[in-house]
């Protein structure tokens, strides 16, 4: 059975929250709706599904470190004594 959705009309927002708001739906390329009900489940401590359509936000996030560097290279040694 499919829940039915309801529809809000939400009157005197804030200027400040309506900047916030906007600002984060610009940033994660989202709808002004979607952020808002994402506001709204999580200030009414509703957990919703997590949904991953992409690994976009990943590009461009690789830190170099030196320490993860030394721990790759040391799983990637073949251990020839294995293959034999």
């Amino acid at each position: 059975m499919r829940k039915q959705k309801k529809q809000y009309t939400i009157r005197s927002v804030p200027s400040p929250v309506d900047a916030v708001l906007r600002d984060k739906a610009r940033r994660l390329h989202k709808s002004l709706n979607e952020v808002a009900l994402e506001a709204l489940q999580a200030g009414a401590g509703v957990v919703a599904a997590a949904r991953y359509d992409d690994l976009d936000s990943f590009f461009g996030s690789w830190t170099a470190d030196a320490a993860v560097d030394l721990a790759l290279a040391d799983q990637r040694k073949v251990d020839e004594g294995l293959w034999k």
